[in-house]
């Protein structure tokens, strides 16, 4: 089978790293501080809520894929994150490694932060900002809610990406959409054809971001809000929160739908002019690669065709001496 023919490619960049995944298989690959590059495969697990077929349906699997990229996503930043540990106490007694609870705890935080940030935060402001309104459906202050998520969202990445490391990470996000990009062009993978591409691509989980967020300024707004004359603004933005949180997985399934269908035909007009506002985002959450960034998300795409040509899964495990082969099963 040609390198062409696998079309349906994701990833993620982690700390000093980057994730991908093919149909079947993961890999991540990370550089450890001594400079070697370390590398993960295993297969696609089939979980529960991944053999329920129901969420498979159309407008159901935007959900379904958000929350097994989540997964996915938080075992791989906790290996990348275990690599800069276990090289930071090499020759010491006591080997630091993050556990699942570590990982669990901070994924609960993480999620407690962009619920508060970006639902609670935009939600109590324009009911500040609007008390009492005329309208009793509250279609104004919706629309204020909305308008201010996307603010909240923009500002959020242009503020974290003056952060150094951020950045960083941003260059192997740059680095994870140039190699996906190469193999799908049919360029061959390699540190070389993967720099000749583009850093933005049309499925990436930035451009579902922006696109959640404009189906929502489209849609949200035409749901009352109840009780906006005369309770409490506390509740008021309760039950509007309840509301916008029973509606989201229909609008992550919408989003999603747009997505897919734009990854098939990213080379068609209409896509650029569709998710022109997503790709003009990840101008922010990406960086042009230098060749160390584009060495390890090669490593990893690697790995993942390596493994859905033969089953070759391979793995480098972090040798502090840096002269590990890779070992494969």
């Amino acid at each position: 089978m040609s390198q062409g023919e696998y079309l349906q490619f994701g990833g993620m960049a982690v700390v000093e790293g980057v994730m991908m995944r093919s149909p079947h298989y993961w890999a991540v690959a990370c550089r450890a501080p001594s400079g070697q590059i370390v590398v993960k495969t295993e297969p696609l697990e089939q979980t529960w809520i991944g053999r329920q077929k129901w969420l498979k349906k159309p407008f159901l699997r935007g959900t379904l894929a958000m929350l097994d990229t989540m997964a996915l996503g938080s075992r791989a930043m906790n290996f990348a994150s275990n690599v800069q540990l276990e090289a930071e106490s090499a020759g010491t007694k006591k080997t630091k490694t993050l556990d699942n609870a570590t990982l669990v705890l901070t994924l609960v935080v993480s999620l407690a932060f962009g619920f508060v940030v970006f639902k609670l935060g935009p939600e109590a402001i324009a009911q500040w900002l609007r008390p009492g309104e005329k309208d009793h459906q509250g279609t104004g202050t919706n629309y204020l809610a909305e308008l201010i998520k996307i603010v909240f969202f923009i500002g959020y990445l242009m503020l974290i990406r003056r952060l150094p490391a951020i950045l960083e990470v941003f260059k192997y996000h740059g680095a994870e959409h140039k190699a996906i990009n190469a193999v799908e062009a049919n360029e061959g993978l390699s540190v070389a054809t993967a720099q000749a591409q583009t850093r933005l691509h049309p499925r990436c989980g930035t451009n579902f971001a922006i696109i959640v967020l404009l189906v929502g300024l489209l849609l949200f707004p035409l749901i009352p809000r109840f009780g906006q004359s005369d309770a409490p603004m506390a509740l008021v933005v309760l039950i509007r929160l309840g509301i916008e949180l029973c509606i989201l997985p229909f609008i992550a399934g919408i989003s999603y739908e747009i997505i897919r269908a734009a990854g098939k035909a990213k080379d068609q007009r209409w896509v650029n002019v569709l998710l022109k506002p997503g790709l003009m985002t990840q101008f922010i959450t990406t960086e042009e690669p230098e060749e160390k960034h584009l060495e390890v998300a090669v490593a990893s795409l690697e790995a993942v065709l390596l493994a859905e040509e033969n089953g070759t899964v391979t793995n480098i495990p972090y040798d502090p001496a840096f002269g590990t082969a890779p070992a494969t099963a």
